[in-house]
């Protein structure tokens, strides 16, 4: 729902106050831009050779010092030197919109562009232009080229983008172009220490402000990793063949994106990368329901089933039947089963092209199972494991989904379980098979393909070893969740399993990008042979509310669930889509407290997770309705709790009534957490 939108040339008061904050202007400096409320300013220069460059201040204080801009062609001469500002145009936009699901229903989107035309000075004169969006909350910038008779084709060998943080700063980064895609544990280092990066990037500056820098709607165009040199990251494109990106003109890049905020929960509370992307182009997604699910998996990972059939193998129809009558009776809609059609039987790790994604194994009854959950109000989701045979799923895609809509599976979990790089591209059948990127251009096309055959069934996508997300859940609102990052199955069975300040990482870093399926909720925290999870009982239940998905797993065994009901309870009981959202207190890596307000409904939701250190967190409760009491259920770690033995199960569920204006203390262990539903009272006297 767009409720304003107003399209305008940027008043001259806003280019007043943009010189102010920017001091003395640079002697080469051809344009500049100011956010809404005047505090960010954005900067561009042409230098003596004509290179283009960028900065931007916020407050008056340089955030990125003079970042180059420009591309090295394999097709052609370098666009980057000889430059010159052939034109420029500014407007402002104020608009609403509504999200169909996600962390707050109503976006504001409100930014002042700035479009400025670079041509070359000599030679083919080939132009383009580059456009600023700059947000209260950040800037981002993109690459817009034309049609010209002088360059018909980019062939993109290097983006010579670059972000020169202009002050001393700490980051939290995984590295990039490794064998285990994003699945790392995050490094916190100096920036002078970063290697080569992906993103998104969290900084914090030595004066204290908070940055993340990412990208926003990567479509038809290779994943962006920074590489450092000295202060200057320096954009590094995932590879390709036989470049990282071929496009023709015309064409856009992604938006480079640099949010900023005071503090680290500004960042989470960022509305930047989705109001880069386009609006909804499927229309009317409402067939989606945001809900929560169980399923055949995390047996799988504690190696007491088996993808494979035979003996242990867990997708069965009696096992399935058993999870559904779980589903039914505990409230969730959902049931996932990994290993029901052909192709698991093997070494199918990184050798898909056994994978049938059009028919079930003989013991797993997969019309039978959908009727009988569907009398039980469940759903089935759906499994696509392509084991990175993807040009071999691709010939299968609409087959597949139409056997999905008509057993009433409406989410599909996909996945390209291989290493990175190991791609299989096959353009004919029986051609060759070339090798790609998870993130290259190649595979953000896939994704796309995919997005759009699932839509057409009215099914939604959950991807796992996936492509980084950058917001395109608001153009394309069936792309509900994905992995990208270290999940709970580590706690099964690496050495080491997540450590405690892992989740509490996540909120900073990963989940600034969009939803994570993490698959929470292991209450028995113990993963295969007895391995310890560095959690407490409570902090299983706070990552419902910390890491946020609009399909959430249940996912410990049924029979594990059961021996916590207590536990178990909040997890019935907490929402996954949500009116508003806020970050009550937080710092990267160390500690976060997050408040959502469960859709449609009166009803509030807190959890706060947090790292290896104990702490007593006071927390306002000044986002409860003013004039209302609530009951707070409270889940939290009881006395000498602690991330590791038996001190992990030590818990409290309590009760208390609270309104606006109370400060809520929570003792948090260290690898502790706490849960709290917050539920509107009609007056005192319901308070129990």
């Amino acid at each position: 729902m767009q409720r304003r939108n107003d399209a305008m040339r940027m008043p001259r008061i806003a280019l007043l106050l943009a010189l102010a904050l920017c001091g003395v202007a640079h002697a080469g400096q051809v344009a500049q831009v100011a956010s809404p409320d005047g505090r960010i300013a954005v900067q561009l220069d042409l230098d003596g050779d004509g290179r283009l460059a960028y900065r931007v201040q916020r407050d008056g204080k340089p955030v990125l010092a003079d970042s180059h801009l420009g591309f090295v062609l394999r097709n052609g001469r370098q666009l980057l030197r000889n430059l010159t500002l052939d034109k420029q145009a500014q407007r402002s936009v104020d608009q609403t919109w509504e999200q169909p699901w996600g962390e707050r229903r109503y976006v504001r989107e409100h930014y002042n562009e700035l479009r400025a035309t670079l041509v070359e000075k000599d030679q083919d004169h080939r132009r383009f232009d580059v456009v600023f969006r700059v947000f209260d909350d950040g800037v981002g910038f993109r690459y817009d080229v034309p049609a010209q008779p002088a360059l018909r084709e980019a062939q993109i060998v290097q983006e010579l983008t670059e972000f020169a943080v202009a002050r001393p700063a700490t980051a939290w980064w995984i590295p990039a172009l490794q064998w285990n895609r994003e699945e790392y544990l995050y490094h916190r280092t100096p920036l002078a220490e970063v290697g080569i990066a992906q993103t998104p990037l969290t900084l914090r500056t030595d004066d204290g402000l908070h940055l993340s820098l990412h990208e926003a709607a990567l479509v038809d165009y290779a994943g962006m990793n920074l590489m450092r040199e000295g202060n200057v990251l320096r954009a590094a494109l995932t590879p390709g063949s036989p470049t990282p990106v071929v496009r023709a003109t015309p064409f856009v890049t992604p938006w480079r994106t640099i949010a900023i905020a005071d503090t680290a929960g500004g960042l989470v509370e960022s509305n930047l990368i989705l109001n880069l992307n386009e609006p909804n182009k499927l229309g009317d997604v409402s067939w989606f329901t945001p809900a929560k699910y169980v399923g055949v998996w995390w047996s799988l990972h504690l190696d007491e089933q088996s993808w494979a059939t035979g003996p242990k193998h867990g997708a069965t129809t009696d096992n399935t039947k058993r999870y559904i009558d779980f589903a039914a009776a505990n409230g969730f809609r959902g049931v996932l089963v990994e290993g029901w059609n052909p192709g698991w039987d093997g070494d199918w790790f990184a050798n898909g092209w056994g994978f049938d994604f059009t028919r079930p194994t003989q013991d797993f009854d997969l019309v039978g199972l959908a009727t009988y959950g569907a009398g039980k109000g469940v759903h089935l989701i759906g499994h696509h494991e392509t084991g990175c045979a993807v040009s071999h799923y691709e010939r299968q895609l609409d087959a597949a989904f139409a056997l999905d809509a008509r057993n009433g599976i409406d989410v599909v979990k996909t996945g390209y379980v291989c290493d990175a790089g190991q791609i299989e591209r096959q353009d004919a059948v029986d051609g060759p098979v070339l090798r790609e990127w998870h993130e290259g251009q190649w595979m953000s096309n896939h994704n796309l393909r995919v997005l759009e055959a699932a839509a057409k069934r009215h099914i939604a996508i959950n991807s796992h070893e996936p492509i980084k997300d950058t917001g395109l859940r608001r153009t394309y609102p069936n792309w509900v969740s994905r992995e990208g990052a270290r999940g709970m199955e580590y706690n099964a069975w690496a050495n080491p399993p997540n450590p405690p300040e892992h989740e509490v990482t996540l909120v900073f870093t990963r989940m600034l990008a969009g939803p994570m399926d993490y698959t929470p909720g292991v209450l028995s925290l113990t993963g295969r042979g007895g391995q310890e999870i560095q959690s407490t009982l409570a902090r299983q239940l706070a990552l419902y509310v910390g890491l946020y998905s609009p399909i959430q797993m249940a996912a410990d065994l049924p029979e594990h669930s059961a021996q916590h009901r207590e536990a178990f309870q909040f997890i019935k009981d907490v929402a996954v889509d949500w009116d508003e959202s806020h970050v009550l207190a937080g710092e990267v890596g160390e500690y976060v407290a997050i408040a959502r307000k469960q859709r449609g409904a009166p009803l509030w939701f807190l959890g706060a997770m947090n790292d290896r250190t104990p702490r007593t967190l006071q927390l306002p409760l000044d986002f409860l309705d003013a004039g209302k009491r609530y009951r707070a259920e409270i889940y939290r770690d009881g006395a000498g709790a602690d991330w590791h033995g038996e001190a992990r199960f030590r818990f409290v569920r309590e009760e208390k009534t609270v309104a606006r204006g109370d400060v809520l203390s929570l003792w948090l262990a260290g690898g502790g957490g706490a849960a709290v539903r917050l539920v509107p009272l009609e007056d005192a006297r319901a308070a129990r």
